[in-house]
């Protein structure tokens, strides 16, 4: 019997199917040449309709042109006035839905911003800076203000960053009240608030934690306008140029007339204020020597009295802490105590309660070692010596070391005795060194570290020594013989700078800092009849900001919505200032000619301003792309033949 397959013309039939089938599937997609969808998706129609009034129901449906899908709803899509219950948001097909679940408020404007969280299906081109209004009343309310949030301490954009108004200028109002009307900060700290209706406001910034839309929580970020704010619109003229296909020849100039919303350069200075949640974060005991005890935030220094044993002395143990306590370290040096496999103390310490006030607690709390090992009994047939186990040192007397700076030693373990017989320290005279005088301190905080005090000489060298196992630790460690060079800088290979600063009221206290390229100051001088010197800045590129230093304290203060006091003025000088050695440089600093949120360089803005690639963009990239890589490929195909005609001969 004959396959069927076996016919000719079924045969023929059979392939020719088999052709079409694979030919569809690989057709899926954009066909190869087509052209791209550039455009984002256009609206067709929407219910309720743009600026509709007395409207009733809480379902919003848009139609687009395209199938359209979200990018992130819950964070981009703002709707105001704010829900107390989160909406539903859907993209299906070619329409996007809005449910509030929230019951409609009577004569009131609702906007729901979608910022460019709608896009096409395909080609994801986002439909930028997309809004709706309507109106529960007769009439719909229109006005908008706009401006910039920043943080106030180093003038850095804050994205996500709820900003709100309040028709009830009461100042309890951003505490006790969800806001009227809100916006939401872009990446770029800039915020946008629609739908407002004639009248007098005030307006608040706020990083809500728990989303309730008001300042109840201390520990978040906050920013308030010192003033009330009418919004307004004026006529104004906006200028337009358009270039011929160079980009380059200016073709024509178009003015045309727009309603400008006023005000609509709104600065917003953002910060937290000096409460912080204080508690025991964790207690622990690495090693028999040493007890470590970490609070959640500064604190008071809490008591601790023992429980399961006697100190012998007060001085039991050596403290090391950090400048606000919420850091500390017990090194026993009582050997009897060190020996306790558990040590049991009473520890009173503040912790805050549920009305945010500090008040003192006591817990019991067992240190113990997890990490002690069991004793070793004495090998007879060990026939070397461990290695020595030195006690670790750390100097800076490495090297170079600058003229301001201060020459220290941190051990690894609390010393029993720091003499200044033990080290030698010794400066280079013509070619020999010679002893020289120093004092000794030990640092305030930490008991392990130790500094020398000596007359620094630039351009000198030095040497510092000291023999192996001089130096020795409350726990029979020793350390290891410390021989070091070191150098000081010659006074010509530094630069100074002069800043002259106005701007200044008359009697205003101030500070300058020297920034480096990460933004980190690294050196501060009080200012003096409006001007400010640093000398030996080593040769490189540094930045500088003004603290308006309203208390005369030399460190920035936060502010405090309860006394409704803002956070001290900070400004950053617009530029950097290149340094080089032995050179004088002076610079003019009029600390208020530029607008605040243009002044910090973009060099050490982290929170950079971003641009949004086009989607002709992206293409004319990859063109680029693909345009160098054929030009390459044909490259190498040239060489190939010659090499291969070449290879013929």
């Amino acid at each position: 019997m004959t396959s069927p397959i076996s016919n000719p013309n079924l045969k023929t039939l059979f392939f020719f199917a088999v052709f079409c089938i694979i030919t569809a599937c690989a057709s899926i997609g954009t066909p190869s040449g087509g052209e791209y969808d550039l455009d984002p998706p256009k609206v067709m129609k929407s219910t309720p309709g743009f600026n509709e009034i007395n409207v009733k129901t809480n379902k919003i449906e848009i139609v687009f042109d395209e199938l359209v899908q979200l990018e992130k709803p819950e964070e981009k899509v703002i709707i105001t006035p704010p829900q107390k219950t989160l909406p539903v948001i859907q993209a299906i097909s070619k329409k996007v839905t809005v449910e509030l679940k929230d019951t409609l408020v009577a004569n009131t404007t609702y906007t729901i911003d979608f910022t460019d969280a709608i896009m096409d299906y395909n080609e994801k081109n986002a439909l930028e800076n997309f809004s709706l209004s309507f109106s529960t009343g007769n009439q719909i309310d229109s006005l908008i203000i706009s401006g910039k949030v920043l943080s106030a301490d180093n003038l850095e954009p804050m994205p996500g960053v709820y900003v709100g108004l309040h028709s009830n200028l009461a100042d309890s109002a951003f505490v006790t009240e969800p806001f009227l009307r809100i916006s939401r900060t872009n990446e770029n700290g800039l915020f946008s608030i629609k739908g407002i209706a004639e009248g007098e406001y005030r307006l608040y910034a706020l990083n809500d934690i728990n989303r309730d839309y008001k300042y109840d929580d201390p520990a978040e970020a906050i920013a308030f306008f010192d003033t009330t704010i009418k919004p307004s619109t004026t006529e104004a003229t906006r200028v337009d140029s358009i270039f011929l296909e160079d980009g380059l020849t200016l073709d024509t100039v178009i003015t045309s007339q727009y309603t400008r919303f006023l005000p609509d350069d709104i600065i917003l200075r953002s910060f937290t204020s000096d409460f912080k949640r204080q508690y025991l974060l964790k207690h622990e005991r690495p090693n028999d020597n040493a007890l470590k005890v970490y609070f959640g935030s500064p604190t008071q220094m809490p008591k601790l009295e023992p429980l399961n044993f006697t100190p012998s002395s007060a001085e039991w143990a050596l403290l090391e802490k950090t400048v606000e306590n919420d850091s500390l370290t017990y090194w026993i040096v009582d050997k009897s105590i060190a020996s306790i496999d558990t040590l049991t103390f009473e520890m009173t310490y503040l912790k805050t309660d549920s009305l945010n006030r500090a008040v003192e607690v006591t817990d019991t709390c067992n240190f113990i070692n997890r990490n002690r090992k069991p004793e070793k009994k004495d090998d007879k047939k060990k026939d070397k010596d461990e290695p020595v186990n030195f006690l670790k040192v750390v100097t800076n007397a490495t090297q170079s070391l600058e003229v301001y700076d201060k020459l220290y030693f941190e051990f690894e373990e609390p010393l029993l005795d720091f003499s200044k017989d033990k080290l030698k320290l010794q400066i280079l005279v013509d070619t020999l060194y010679t002893d020289m005088p120093y004092e000794i301190e030990t640092d305030s905080l930490n008991p392990r570290k130790y500094i020398l005090d000596f007359k620094i000489e630039p351009g000198k060298q030095y040497a510092i020594q000291a023999d192996s196992a001089i130096f020795n630790s409350y726990y029979g460690r020793w350390t290891d013989k410390i021989d070091s060079k070191f150098s000081v800088r010659k006074l010509d290979e530094y630069g100074s700078l002069q800043l002259f600063l106005s701007g200044l009221e008359k009697g205003q206290h101030a500070f300058v800092e020297i920034l480096d390229s990460s933004d980190k100051p690294f050196w501060k001088e009080t200012v003096i009849n409006d001007k400010v010197m640093f000398s030996n800045l080593k040769p490189g590129k540094y930045y500088a900001r003004i603290v308006l230093d309203s208390n005369n304290n030399g460190v920035w203060d936060t502010g405090d919505y309860d006394e409704l006091k803002q956070p001290e003025m900070v400004y950053y000088f617009d530029k950097y200032v290149e340094i080089r050695a032995n050179w004088e440089s002076e610079e003019d600093w009029d600390i208020t000619a530029i607008s605040l949120d243009k002044q910090k360089p973009l060099d050490i803005t982290k929170n950079k301003p971003v641009k949004k690639e086009t989607k002709r963009e992206q293409l004319e990239k990859q063109d680029e792309k693909n345009n160098k890589k054929r030009k390459r490929d044909e490259e190498q195909q040239r060489q190939q033949e010659n090499r291969s005609r070449g290879g013929s001969y």
